[in-house]
């Protein structure tokens, strides 16, 4: 279905995000070129743990987002599960005072009328769900949606069940933006040559703000660091994403600091990935035995079993940031043709299949399937410079 160097449309990134993108759109009819410099997942989504959460997510538009994609997860789970490792486990958020339990509450309060299933879990009920977990917590909140893929996996897998009309470039960076005489986007500019198409999604990631500047537009996305922690491979002694309570703060922060709070999530495989800290440093991938020795106390702390356990290795990442905490979704009128899907920071896996659907509506003309207005690309002044 795709001739020569000609498409559609041009996914810019062919990480989860720019995987789901490509998937709706070839739903939709379209022909798709997906350009990488790297391999698939090699950004931000392989450095991921695969998080498909709404429990950390406050009443507003990306919790809207977050529900719509843990639906279509579901739905896109039906074919593919197996193959990208998909788990509905569930989410646990501890509290380790009354006063942590107090804003937990508050915090389910405004999401139950949101439309999100949350379940108080007092003290002597947390050894149910959880029986390797530290004695004298305080309580917590069960939330059954939450799941979990494997994310590399994922993306893999969105962009082959796209089948023909979806072809892979990869290891080819875009060097620039074709435009014609009104700015309208015509195509991409590689080391390889020309590619052209009426649209260009700009699915980059952290590099979003770069392609954006290519095209003269300005999105202020920067680089924000986190480290993971993999043990062994063990039995299932951790069976949800448990997390403290003090996460959905660092989550909500727009400080450049370090801050760390304690994840813990076993996985299919065994391995048990230990989290979750957060800084701007730039694009710095320098080791920080700091972050590793807090991540490792918090993980204790939840589970004291872990104590005895090996960590085989640890990696990092960078979430692409946004000022606001909210993605740049949808279509960038300062240069017509060109679109956004990128700086969803630490949930573009859990939000990708709404963005997917979203970036095909806008390319067909359909209605969007949630408000995209504070999504807008062009809400943002001069982008900041980076730490």
């Amino acid at each position: 279905m795709l001739k020569g160097n000609t498409s559609d449309v041009i996914v810019v990134g062919a990480g989860v995000v720019g995987a789901a993108c490509a998937y709706y759109a070839a739903r939709a009819g379209l022909t798709v070129t997906v350009i990488d410099r790297g391999a698939v997942a090699g950004g931000t989504t392989g450095a991921g743990e695969g998080n498909l959460l709404v429990s950390d997510k406050e009443p507003g538009p990306e919790l809207e987002l977050a529900l719509l994609s843990s639906r279509l997860w579901r739905e896109l789970g039906e074919g593919i599960a197996s193959a990208v490792e998909y788990e509905a486990k569930g989410g646990l958020v501890v509290a380790s005072a009354e006063s942590g339990m107090a804003a937990l509450r508050a915090f389910a309060a405004g999401q139950r009328a949101a439309g999100v299933a949350a379940e108080e879990v007092p003290a002597d009920g947390l050894g149910e769900l959880e029986p390797h977990l530290a004695p004298g917590l305080a309580g917590g909140f069960h939330y059954p949606q939450d799941a979990q893929v494997q994310p590399a996996l994922a993306a893999a897998h969105l962009l082959r069940a796209a089948g023909e009309r979806v072809r892979l470039r990869l290891g080819e960076e875009v060097t620039g933006l074709l435009t014609g005489a009104a700015r309208e986007v015509r195509g991409v500019r590689t080391a390889k040559g020309e590619v052209h198409a009426p649209y260009v999604v700009n699915a980059a990631g952290t590099w979003g703000g770069d392609l954006a500047r290519l095209a003269g537009a300005e999105l202020p996305v920067l680089p924000r660091r986190g480290f993971v922690l993999v043990t062994e491979p063990l039995p299932r002694v951790v069976r949800h994403k448990v997390y403290a309570a003090d996460y959905v703060a660092d989550v909500a922060s727009g400080s450049a600091a370090l801050q760390t709070s304690a994840v813990v999530e076993g996985t299919p495989a065994g391995p048990v990935l230990i989290g979750a800290s957060r800084e701007r440093v730039g694009f710095d991938r320098s080791l920080s035995t700091e972050v590793l020795r807090r991540l490792a106390l918090g993980a204790v702390a939840l589970f004291p079993v872990l104590a005895g356990v090996r960590v085989m290795r640890t990696y990092a990442g960078f979430r692409p940031y946004l000022p606001d905490h909210l993605p740049a979704i949808g279509a960038d009128p300062r240069v017509p043709g060109l679109l956004h899907a990128c700086g969803h920071e630490g949930a573009g896996i859990g939000l990708a299949p709404a963005t997917g659907l979203v970036i095909a509506r806008c390319l067909t003309g359909g209605e969007p399937p949630v408000g995209i207005a504070p999504f807008d690309p062009t809400r943002f002044g001069p982008a900041p410079r980076a730490d």
